[in-house]
């Protein structure tokens, strides 16, 4: 599996949730502003559990945006020398947005959450039904943008690999039609055309 990057907002978000990043394909950067004294001990806790896969970057300076040119710096550093990693940065802040498609245009795989449980990959480990797992499914196809994939056959590797290879052929076969019930996708013998 692909290495995951999850860059933290500290100034915008104190996530919770953090034990579900303690998982081998998740390497956890948290950004400390530099008038924040603290990390709550969950944060602090799971990132300790995670070894060399955590750490901390502490601002050393104010000013508006800081926090945010640091963690584009680290996208941009670790993306040169791992053009397959995939990072996910958690904040509310809307202004990482037009960075992200800059990003996206550059082929570096990146996408903004609002919170660690709204990571797809996180998402995806937590859903339970059918229908969870299709809507986790969905919003983890809606970011790939143009490279969805167009074949019922890639569909179904692609799905399994979400889950880890950790499905049944049956269970892939039910999320896909609870996709096709949802209307999120329509199958044409074996080609796959999305709503959105």
């Amino acid at each position: 599996m692909r290495k995951n990057y999850v860059l933290i907002d500290y100034e915008n978000v104190q996530p919770d949730f953090m034990m579900a990043l303690d998982k081998e394909h998740f390497n956890v950067i948290v950004f400390v502003g530099a008038s924040q004294a603290k990390v709550t001990f969950e944060v602090a806790s799971v990132l300790q559990q995670m070894g060399d896969r955590a750490e901390y970057i502490k601002i050393s300076g104010n000013g508006s945006n800081a926090l945010d040119f640091h963690i584009a710096f680290y996208i941009g550093h670790i993306a040169a020398q791992e053009s397959d990693a995939y990072f996910h940065i958690v904040s509310k802040d809307t202004g990482f947005d037009p960075l992200i498609q800059h990003l996206k245009s550059k082929k570096i795989l990146v996408s903004r959450s609002k919170s660690v449980a709204d990571i797809p990959l996180v998402k995806i480990s937590n859903s339970k039904s059918a229908s969870e797992k299709a809507s986790a499914v969905l919003a983890n196809l809606l970011q790939r943008g143009t490279s969805k994939p167009r074949a019922v056959k890639t569909l179904s590797s692609t799905i399994n690999s979400l889950f880890q290879k950790s499905l049944s052929e049956q269970e892939i076969n039910s999320i896909i039609k609870e996709l096709e019930n949802q209307g999120a996708i329509t199958i044409n013998e074996t080609k796959v055309a999305y709503a959105q």
